[in-house]
């Protein structure tokens, strides 16, 4: 499965509200979904510190996989109501990445480095 198969199955299990007009609602529910799973994964992953010296189990690293994959949802969503194609936006990123990486500018700060 490539990411724009992956935005269009998805979008059939999207089933939030998009038509309330005093609020940006089908762009802020996928924001607010995705950071909510970004948070599920930290606190998984703090979980693993405290109590496992940061060593991951078979059974952490599914369930760290399913929270993945609800942030995947998440990202694809908000992709969609943005009217962009994930695929660009992979492509995009991949482009950047090596442009820093070949200019030396893959650690440090600022988006436009």
């Amino acid at each position: 499965m490539n990411f724009n198969e992956y935005q269009k199955l998805t979008a059939k299990t999207a089933i939030y509200s998009k038509k309330d007009k005093n609020f940006n609602y089908p762009v802020s529910y996928p924001v607010l979904g995705l950071v909510s799973e970004a948070g599920e994964i930290a606190g998984k992953i703090k979980k693993i510190y405290r109590d496992g010296a940061g060593k991951i189990t078979k059974e952490q690293k599914t369930e760290l996989a399913k929270e993945l994959g609800d942030v995947l949802w998440y990202v694809s969503q908000l992709s969609s109501e943005l009217r962009l194609s994930l695929h660009d936006i992979a492509s995009e990123n991949i482009a950047k990445l090596k442009s820093r990486k070949k200019r030396g500018t893959i650690i440090g700060n600022g988006d436009n480095r």
